[in-house]
């Protein structure tokens, strides 16, 4: 991560902290329309899309074909303490608030509260992150864990 988050930077990726990890094939469609906050994880295979061309496929369908492709443009915007599972897909103008958990492969669009946890597809809330938290909490001691180095 040490060389990779000033690269992402260079490219024009927005971040209000430090990423703990992304991916090397997390997928960001414009850097500078992905905002990233503190500690956010995106795992492999994860894509964030800001773009939508289905402007051009509807305004064809009414008879109105522009002379060229068009497409909406909305930002997304990743709070702290933000962790998106392997594969999951973030639309245009998805925000995600602090402390929250994607489960790998959901497909996400809109606001997400802060404290959710978010699956399947379309995602929806499928628990508090913080209630989870106190269960997985009391279960540490009986389960295999892998602990990274700080």
């Amino acid at each position: 991560m040490r060389a990779y988050l000033p690269l992402l930077r260079a490219m024009g990726q927005r971040m209000t902290g430090c990423p703990r990890y992304i991916a090397l094939d997390a997928k960001f469609d414009d850097f500078d329309q992905i905002t990233l906050g503190d500690r956010v994880v995106i795992s492999q295979r994860a894509i964030l899309l800001t773009h939508d061309y289905s402007l051009t496929a509807g305004l064809r369908a009414i008879g109105e074909a522009p002379e060229t492709d068009i497409a909406f443009i909305r930002p997304i915007t990743l709070g702290d303490n933000v962790f998106v599972g392997m594969g999951a897909i973030l639309l245009p103008g998805t925000v995600l608030g602090d402390d929250v958990v994607v489960a790998a492969g959901s497909v996400v669009r809109g606001k997400v509260e802060p404290d959710s946890i978010i699956a399947g597809n379309p995602a929806q809330v499928v628990g508090r992150l913080s209630e989870r938290a106190q269960d997985w909490k009391s279960r540490m001691e009986d389960a295999d864990l892998r602990v990274d180095k700080a």
